[in-house]
């Protein structure tokens, strides 16, 4: 699996340094660079390159959604995820439409941010690894970038969170409980088992049963490909 170089774009050193040692402790990851304007960001974002770019929004030139803006006029092939404390709605659907591909508000905890990346990774390595895909990987990407399923996510569940759990699924690639994916994506078990449940009525993911010596079996689910 190749290095996932990271851009970190933000004006305060030590959620620069928080949000640099959170990336150094997920496998996979390496910070590329740092930028504290968004003029700086745009700049480096053309010498470098990088695969991923952690972008605020509150910055003191010009903001996170006009720097995305820019870096998606020049063609660039970045992806952004926002981390911020700006949680009005208008910023939100700014930015989704100019094509970041998550939105994590501050403060957060590392397991959102690991998430993330995690999910992050595996739809990198899949478009480097694979030159064709077939329907049903293409909608399993489609849910993945965080677009609802044609019943709709109910009431309660979250879609991001929703593409967490199913790329967690998909990363590790064989059948685990609820609490194995609790942990893994940092819910907690109840909350795990709801979006676990409403994938598998939903078919995109395969409900197993396990049998052990003694007691209940135990629900395990795993994802179609």
């Amino acid at each position: 699996m190749s290095q996932i170089d990271v851009l970190i774009i933000e004006d305060d050193p030590m959620v620069v340094e928080v949000n640099r040692g959170f990336i150094n402790a997920v496998p996979g990851f390496r910070v590329a660079g740092v930028a504290r304007t968004g003029r700086e960001a745009i700049e480096l974002v053309k010498e470098l390159v990088p695969d991923l770019v952690l972008l605020d929004i509150y910055l003191p030139d010009i903001d996170g959604v006009t720097t995305l803006q820019e870096i998606r006029r020049f063609g660039l092939p970045t992806d952004v995820i926002i981390i911020t404390a700006a949680h009005n709605a208008e910023t939100i659907q700014s930015v989704f439409r100019y094509g970041a591909i998550d939105y994590i508000i501050k403060p957060f905890k590392f397991t959102r941010l690991k998430a993330a990346l995690n999910c992050y990774a595996t739809l990198h390595n899949r478009f480097k690894c694979q030159s064709q895909m077939n329907q049903n990987e293409i909608d399993s990407l489609a849910l993945s970038r965080g677009q609802q399923l044609d019943e709709g996510v109910p009431k309660g569940l979250n879609e991001i969170t929703l593409k967490q759990v199913y790329l967690f699924l998909l990363k590790e690639g064989t059948a685990l409980s609820a609490e194995e994916v609790a942990e893994g994506v940092g819910l907690a078990r109840v909350t795990a088992r709801r979006y676990l449940d409403f994938l598998e009525k939903s078919g995109r993911v395969i409900l197993e049963l396990q049998y052990g010596s003694v007691g209940r079996p135990v629900n395990r689910y795993r994802t179609l490909e």
